[in-house]
């Protein structure tokens, strides 16, 4: 008689080949489970009467649960992806067909993929925070991510292929291309190359721009904060009890779910581990040590872990059940002692099952393990409170923004209460401009404080610079033209710096990310804002955005978004800023002759042991500059060589003497005579 698991190896091996050989339109659409199910036994005559003998009538529930868990190793290989209840074949399972062509090669391979996932799955989740961590607009090579998480990279490659987390397009061969070893079809290429291109990092050759990769030394992965009182997710079985139905004739009618708990002494609600440890020792004496310690985690988590509110989930072959739970648990002398620790529970789809098929597509790999009765799916809550039509509650992530050590204050010679008024500044409301005349540092400060509140991810911090001819299109998002294949042009909706770093924030709730707007005043801030100058001070109430689609729900700007714009107010008057402007953003002046920007030449000749005439030059200069708008910073003397005499006067004679020149065109006055090196140190003699 054949065995369950030839079978099985026979089933699995069959369907590939039915999808790997289905047309292209058909193989496009992907196939569902269940139809696929149903077409294995017409492919094969004999498979339903070898199931029949060995399941007797349940050989439908039987073969079809069987398939489903066996499926999992066709994911991991990244043979099969499963999306919107439907099976894709992979270009690198077709190969897999091509290269293994009998059911026996075939299945040993799937087996031998699957020991190496089960065996590095702690690894391969590592690997897979590591691709969410990557933000939108970067890429990685997946061979140095495979090498930090310490998997082979060809499997690491299937994970991708067939589990798919989020961004794992961004890992590339180190040439920034799709890998080879996937064995892309045409139009899996195609498809990978458009989701690069949405993320903004293919160059002009079809490759990812070497500019934009981060190693994979350098991705910060943050973990979760686990909440204890968060809503968390279980799968209860019932498929071990010896006779009857236990969820139909039991935990359906009775509002319940239950684990046998037939020998287990009545122990409190929230009983410590310890405490049920104790109890399963001695009741459960008989047993053994690796049984008694499932047991007890098992008992632990019913008791103790599980919450009311809590989802719970379970299944009678292919038929899944949902439900919500309502109570403390509870001892109970059952029937048969078939149920005696209960929960109470609002099953809320007892008169229709949903289909084992319409699950997340990781449930039948969290639930592999035939032994457990109960088994956590928390990460697959978001999915499952979709199908219970029932989200739970948002919990907020906290951004929070780092104070300002000593050590960063002395590296950019500022006073550290100074510049941590600005992170403060920014936590009450996430607009600051830096304003003053020109050289006063404003920009590279604004640089590296915002690298500071990004914990060092340059990733986090972007730059734009504003100018008359800059617009909304260019800043957040627009049409721009595109050749297509035929020759024709085509639009595009194609996203700004703004636009993507929104959509980064987005991914990473608890992240800070930056945007660093240069001469923010030189742009027409109405022309490039548009109606996102609503959310500046607004952030949680959507708007509707000038390129939405009409289904479009609204847009908001997430708390995680800090912007830090620069001003100089020899361009234009800060004065000219319109009311709606100063009111979304806080105002910190940078000027020559005040804190943090007074005496910070002469704080950088001293820690360079240079003279200090430079900057004595400097503050008669700046006495001379009746417009204090005009007064010059300190910055175009913070210079190597600027102790040197030919230095110091090829600044003076190229940067320092134009800038004054235009100030005073048409007025009359001698520029070289008033504001001259020569001048200005034959009245410090």
């Amino acid at each position: 008689m054949t065995s369950r698991t030839e079978l099985t190896a026979e089933m699995l091996f069959a369907a590939m080949r039915l999808l790997a050989g289905a047309p292209a339109a058909e193989a496009a659409s992907g196939a569902r489970f269940r139809e696929l199910h149903e077409r294995l036994f017409e492919t094969i005559p004999d498979l339903e009467p070898r199931w029949r003998e060995i399941a007797g009538d349940s050989w439908k529930d039987d073969s079809y649960t069987d398939l489903q868990f066996a499926s999992i190793g066709l994911v991991k290989a990244g043979w099969v992806h499963k999306a919107r209840r439907r099976w894709f074949v992979t270009g690198l399972g077709r190969h897999a067909v091509d290269a293994l062509p009998d059911k026996g090669s075939f299945y040993a391979e799937l087996s031998r993929v699957y020991r190496y996932w089960e065996e590095y799955r702690n690894h391969f989740q590592d690997a897979a925070a590591m691709v969410e961590a990557l933000p939108e607009g970067r890429w990685a090579s997946v061979a140095e991510v495979a090498s930090e998480a310490r998997v082979d990279k060809t499997a690491l490659i299937g994970f991708l292929l067939g589990g798919r987390p989020d961004g794992w397009h961004r890992l590339l061969s180190d040439e920034g291309a799709p890998p080879r070893e996937a064995h892309l079809t045409e139009q899996e290429r195609e498809e990978w190359l458009e989701l690069l291109s949405d993320d903004g990092v293919l160059a002009f050759d079809g490759r990812a721009d070497g500019l934009r990769r981060t190693p994979a030394r350098e991705i910060v992965v943050i973990p979760p904060v686990v909440d204890p009182t968060a809503r968390r997710a279980w799968l209860v079985r019932a498929s071990n009890v010896s006779r009857g139905d236990l969820i139909t004739g039991v935990w359906l009618p009775d509002r319940v779910c239950s684990l046998p708990a037939s020998r287990l002494r009545a122990l409190p609600s929230g009983a410590p581990v310890e405490q049920v440890r104790d109890a399963v020792r001695e009741d459960y004496s008989g047993t053994g040590a690796q049984e008694r310690e499932r047991l007890t985690g098992e008992y632990h988590a019913f008791l103790s872990r599980m919450r009311e509110n809590d989802v719970v989930v379970t299944n009678e072959g292919s038929a899944v059940y949902l439900g919500v739970i309502t109570g403390e648990p509870s001892f109970v002398d059952s029937t048969d002692h078939r149920a005696d620790l209960q929960r109470p529970v609002e099953w809320r789809n007892g008169e229709r099952p949903l289909d084992y098929d319409e699950l997340p597509a990781d449930f039948a790999a969290l639930v592999s393990n035939p032994d457990a009765d109960l088994i956590e799916l928390t990460t697959l809550l978001p999915d499952l409170e979709k199908l219970l039509g029932d989200p739970g509650p948002v919990i907020d992530v906290e951004v929070r923004l780092p104070d300002v050590p000593e050590e960063l204050a002395e590296r950019l010679l500022v006073g550290r209460d100074w510049l941590q008024e600005c992170v403060e500044l920014l936590r009450e409301r996430p607009q600051l401009i830096f304003y003053g005349p020109p050289g006063t540092g404003k920009t590279y400060l604004a640089r590296h404080l915002a690298r500071h509140l990004a914990s060092g991810r340059p990733e986090n911090v972007q730059l734009v610079q504003f100018h008359p001819a800059y617009s909304y299109e260019d800043f957040f998002e627009g049409y721009r033209p595109r050749k297509t294949e035929d020759g024709t042009v085509a639009l595009d909706l194609v996203r700004g710096p703004f636009r993507r770093l929104v959509s980064a924030a987005l991914a990473h709730p608890g992240r800070p990310y930056v945007l660093i707007i240069d001469e923010i005043n030189r742009g027409n801030l109405a022309k490039i804002f548009g109606e996102l100058y609503f959310l500046l001070e607004y952030r949680d109430q959507p708007i509707n955005l000038l390129y939405a689609p009409e289904d479009d729900k609204g847009f908001t700007l997430p708390e995680n978004v800090f912007i830090i714009g620069t001003m100089n107010t020899a361009d234009r008057s800060i004065a000219l800023v319109d009311a709606a402007m100063r009111r979304r953003f806080w105002f910190m002046q940078l000027h020559p002759d005040a804190p943090p920007t007074d005496g910070m030449l002469a704080r950088w000749l001293q820690n360079e042991g240079l003279p200090d005439e430079p900057a004595r030059l400097l503050a008669e200069l700046n006495s001379r500059i009746d417009d204090r708008d005009f007064r010059i910073g300190p910055s175009y003397l913070m210079r190597n060589g600027v102790d040197d005499g030919v230095t110091l006067a090829r600044i003076w004679r190229t940067q320092i003497i134009p800038l004054l020149e235009e100030h005073h065109y048409g007025d009359g006055i001698d520029v070289e005579a008033r504001y001259g090196l020569e001048a200005l140190r034959s009245r410090l003699r």
